[in-house]
């Protein structure tokens, strides 16, 4: 019985502990130190080598400005146990009541006890960094390594300089961190990448980049050709990125994967040529079959993009002829995708295109790689107004692969199919939840078609007139029939001005005209959305496309930087704000931004 209630006892105690402690711990959050300190100096005191309620104790006094019961405290605690980092606690509560001699001489013992064993260096280091005196941090750990050579404190001292704001200093001991230590290059390149996106600090993408050359020549070690690269991809520089990795490459040909990954970032940010450099290069010195097909996938990809139609039968032998060098298997389905698209997009040939992969479903697949299949089948049967077999399959794709991003683009793609089929009230149901998607293309796709088709649905004109005739215009250039979409969207200016489905009219106009090369004419039609939609949904687009045309193809720098000023100081949730202020920082001159 007696042994019952003195487990009750404990218990009991345990329990009141834990409920101070965690209400200790509150008032400490919340600032109401005096109330902190009533549960707190208890807790210290049955646990006297707890640093922890030692540290918020004194901090309690210290806010409080009880400097001289914080004072006995440090004191009581230096008698019972010798820790240099008391020195620094000492001296920090001199200084904040404003005696910085005593202070100095208090930071001056800490730096002393090193002497006696550098090991103490990482403690009383880490100490006054807490505390944001990095001066004295820094001198902790250089006489540490002074002391002894073989403790390594490149990282804290790297970081001590980025506070002190030297970020050439810096910049070297980091670099020299990650050379010693490879295994923590990451980190580092992690650390770097704060300064590098900061528009505060322009001249340290020059810095890094001249002290990563310097390194370079001096050591040729492919470390340095690799850490280069990795600052070339931070700028979205794939050519030079490039060129640091074939200089990796040839010294270490073991493996394609760094070209390989940096030749898709290059697809993905539209760097066509420099994309191109790099397959050319992956199908020269590969024999993995695999890989050739990517990379062949690519290239004919890129001809397709810049063919003539004149192009299109020697193209079509050429697509040929490899689906016969690398088989028709399921290592090909790139190839053959890419085969039935050309067939129906560009040479006006559906049957072609469904019965080739009508052929691919018979192979042996997995659940994705026969959803990709019905994918290109849907867009087919979309191209060829099937409307509802194209739904069909989008909705098996989604059935197969929920949550899937694939799935989503089904999703999306099974909206665009109804409002090309002309059930707008259903196509506005399938994107109001694609509006949440975690795809930023899908979100802003299925966003940009709610507002077109509820922008346009007004309870005036039930037989939504215009939204009809945009919808088969649109649907004109899904199928890659330009010339029949730009008429049908003049017809709806002429006969609609005025109206809501003006400014979604004009930038069809004028990005069908940018297609034709046709650029002084596209930019009539985005300075109308400018001058006469500001408003509108469609403003930083037409200000973005406005801006690459003067960029890109008219090479008038000055009035291409307004454009890019615009997005970036009037339009900053814009998806095109990143390539804007990147855009804009080129052309004022900060090349090695």
């Amino acid at each position: 019985m007696q042994k019952a209630i003195f487990t009750f006892f404990l218990l009991f105690q345990l329990v009141a502990f834990s409920q101070n402690d965690q209400l200790a711990l509150d008032y400490f959050e919340k600032g109401e130190f005096d109330k902190a300190l009533t549960l707190l100096e208890p807790l210290a005191e049955k646990q006297p080598s707890n640093s922890f309620y030692f540290d918020k104790v004194l901090f309690c006094y210290q806010q409080l400005q009880q400097y001289d019961k914080a004072g006995e405290l440090i004191a009581k605690r230096s008698k019972r146990y010798f820790q240099p980092y008391l020195f620094i606690e000492e001296g920090y509560n001199w200084q904040l009541q404003k005696q910085e001699n005593k202070a100095h001489k208090k930071y001056e013992e800490a730096l002393k006890s090193i002497e006696d064993n550098p090991n103490y260096a990482y403690q009383i280091g880490s100490a006054f960094d807490k505390k944001v005196l990095p001066e004295w941090a820094l001198k902790a750990y250089q006489k540490g390594q002074e002391l002894n050579p073989n403790l390594n404190f490149d990282y804290q001292i790297a970081l001590l300089y980025g506070q002190m704001g030297q970020l050439d200093e810096m910049t070297n001991k980091l670099l020299d961190y990650a050379y010693h230590k490879k295994e923590s290059a990451v980190q580092v390149q992690s650390y770097l990448t704060r300064f590098l996106i900061d528009e505060a600090n322009e001249s340290f993408s020059n810095s890094l980049k001249k002290a990563l050359i310097i390194r370079t020549q001096k050591n040729p070690d492919i470390f340095w050709n690799e850490f280069l690269s990795w600052y070339y991809v931070q700028q979205k520089d794939y050519g030079k990125a490039f060129i640091q990795e074939k200089a990796v490459f040839k010294r270490d040909p073991e493996s394609l994967y760094n070209i390989i990954s940096l030749a898709k970032m290059a697809v993905e940010d539209q760097q066509t040529t420099e994309a191109t450099s790099m397959f050319e290069f992956i199908l020269a010195n590969t024999q993995n079959t695999s890989l050739q097909v990517e990379a062949e996938h690519f290239l004919m990809q890129s001809k397709i993009d810049s063919a003539d139609k004149k192009e299109y039968p020697a193209l079509a032998e050429e697509m040929d002829l490899l689906l016969k060098k690398y088989g028709f298997t399921p290592y090909t389905l790139d190839l053959q995708i890419l085969t039935a698209h050309f067939e129906t997009f560009y040479r006006n040939d559906a049957s072609s295109g469904i019965a080739l992969l009508q052929k691919s479903l018979e192979l042996p697949l997995n659940t994705r790689q026969s959803s990709k299949i019905k994918m290109e089948l849907a867009d087919i049967f979309l191209y060829d107004e099937k409307f509802n077999q194209a739904i069909l399959y989008y909705a098996q794709i989604e059935d197969n692969l929920k949550n899937d991003e694939m799935a989503h683009q089904a999703s999306m793609k099974m909206a665009k199919a109804n409002y090309y089929k002309k059930d707008f009230d259903w196509a506005l149901q399938n994107v109001k939840m694609l509006k949440q998607s975690p795809s930023l293309l899908i979100a802003n796709d299925a966003l940009e078609l709610f507002l077109l088709i509820q922008d346009n649905s007004s309870t005036e004109d039930s037989t939504h007139i215009a939204l009809q005739a945009f919808s088969e215009a649109d649907l004109k250039l899904y199928q890659n029939k330009k010339a029949d979409a730009l008429q049908g969207f003049l017809q709806i200016l002429e006969r609609h001005k005025g109206e809501e489905i003006e400014g979604a009219t004009l930038m069809k106009i004028g990005q069908i005209y940018q297609d034709f090369k046709n650029y002084d004419k596209a930019l009539v039609y985005y300075n109308t959305i400018l001058t006469e939609h500001k408003d509108g949904v469609y403003i930083d687009e037409a200000l973005f496309f406005s801006a690459e045309l003067y960029n890109k193809f008219l090479s008038d720098p000055e009035q291409a930087k307004a454009f890019y000023e615009k997005i970036i100081f009037e339009h900053q949730d814009s998806i095109y704000y990143t390539d804007a202020r990147r855009q804009y920082r080129i052309l004022r001159g900060d090349t090695n931004i």
